[in-house]
């Protein structure tokens, strides 16, 4: 089976899960649960408020999310660069 390079992409931006009732979910990188636990641990032992924990880990959901949507679209341009051609097709 030929894989796509999206989905080689893909594979590597972390593990997809499917969850009851919630659906398919996406586990982050190893070094952004490391991230998530470290904003975890400094508002457990109250070296910063929770508020700001809840900012932080907010913060690198979203910039995860963003720098995901960027790499699935460079692996879609590949795609489409990398896709033969039909000779004589008119653009």
């Amino acid at each position: 089976m030929v894989q796509s390079v999206t989905d080689k992409i893909e594979r590597h931006l972390g593990k997809t899960v499917q969850l009851p009732m919630v659906g398919r979910v996406t586990l982050p990188q190893p070094d952004t649960l490391i991230y998530f636990f470290g904003v975890g641990m400094l508002a457990v032992l109250e070296l910063v408020d929770w508020p700001i924990a809840l900012i932080l880990g907010a913060g690198g959901v979203l910039t995860d999310r963003q720098t995901r949507r960027l790499i699935r679209g460079l692996g879609e341009a590949l795609e489409e660069t990398l896709r033969p051609r039909v000779r004589g097709s008119q653009i």
